[in-house]
């Protein structure tokens, strides 16, 4: 049961500066004031003095939350429309179909939150609690929170600055009652941007399981996963392994398969190969996903028979092998 009081705000954009560049590195980066973002920038000189920046002040009451949570995973996209947050929430429904375990989705997708869809839970609002703001249950061990609880309509844009992106990505790991968590699962925007690096810096002292990387074959998406994957080295996230979306097309009449993106360079198999990570799986674009997702039920439990179904729950239960829980 939440304890509910008065639905939480969206803060109000105007506390950041309009000067601040559009990619400002924070404060307490390295390149604050040396980054070419912060060419122009009236704080230009203040943030690249040597005056000691000091240790972000939420970092401890992050590690308090974490503490409760076993496994905390990535769900990343180099490339937008990949199927990543539709990928995530079957992650969520799979993990959560054993009722002993409680899974979570915290949404960073700021500009673009389609977790709440997906799950049924859109028109949904977040409430306070005297331990925090409380998520939005699914059921009784899946949660989530997202920015998309929090706009006055579905069709609000979100247009912040980095600093106010980072700012809400604090807020919901030090000031969600996520409770006992044994997977709490990021689902993250396309790219490798603000949202990412606050998301592993807020997170590195607490430890990340790993993140999961989704593609689709053709190589305009592969070039892009390619960078991600540097990424997270660059950043020290471990890959837990790729899946490639859409590999083919599922007749629901027939359940044959057919091609839809052509895997020209060799697809997500040989991108595993040149960037020696592991292929988890690869997952046929059948169209009751979609229907799913905009229906926001679960496309395992509604289609058991299909062969995504399948594809899907091999690399659910490959996962949870790497996390050590089978």
């Amino acid at each position: 049961m939440l304890a509910v009081s008065q639905p939480i705000a969206v803060p109000d954009p105007s506390v950041v500066p309009s000067n601040a560049p559009e990619h400002c590195p924070g404060v307490d980066s390295d390149l604050a004031g040396k980054a070419d973002a912060c060419a122009g920038c009236a704080n230009q000189e203040i943030c690249a003095s040597d005056k000691p920046k000091g240790p972000d002040p939420a970092l401890p009451f992050i590690h308090a939350r974490m503490a409760n949570v076993r496994h905390k995973i990535l769900i990343l996209s180099g490339k937008g429309g990949v199927g990543k947050s539709t990928f995530c929430a079957q992650l969520a429904w799979a993990f959560a179909a054993d009722e002993e375990s409680q899974t979570g989705i915290m949404d960073v997708d700021i500009c673009g939150p389609s977790i709440p869809t997906i799950l049924g839970i859109a028109s949904e609002q977040v409430h306070a609690s005297s331990t925090g703001w409380s998520p939005v249950y699914v059921s009784d061990n899946l949660s989530a929170m997202s920015v998309g609880f929090m706009l006055p309509s579905s069709n609000s844009a979100v247009m912040w600055r980095g600093p106010k992106k980072n700012g809400l990505i604090s807020q919901f790991l030090k000031d969600v009652d996520w409770g006992a968590l044994d997977y709490l699962l990021v689902d993250t925007p396309p790219g490798t941007s603000d949202e990412h690096l606050s998301v592993v810096r807020y997170l590195k002292e607490s430890g990340i399981d790993g993140a999961v990387v989704i593609t689709t074959p053709q190589e305009v998406a592969l070039q892009d996963v390619r960078r991600e994957i540097d990424f997270c080295r660059k950043v020290g996230v471990r890959v837990l392994g790729v899946v490639e979306n859409m590999s083919g097309f599922v007749c629901p009449s027939c359940k044959t398969e057919s091609q839809i993106f052509k895997p020209t360079t060799g697809g997500a198999k040989r991108l595993a190969e040149e960037m020696k990570v592991e292929l988890l799986g690869s997952v046929p674009l059948d169209p009751r996903i979609g229907k799913s997702a905009d229906y926001g039920v679960s496309f395992l439990d509604e289609y058991p028979d299909s062969p995504a179904t399948s594809a899907y729950l091999d690399i659910i239960d490959r996962i949870k092998d790497i996390l050590g829980e089978d």
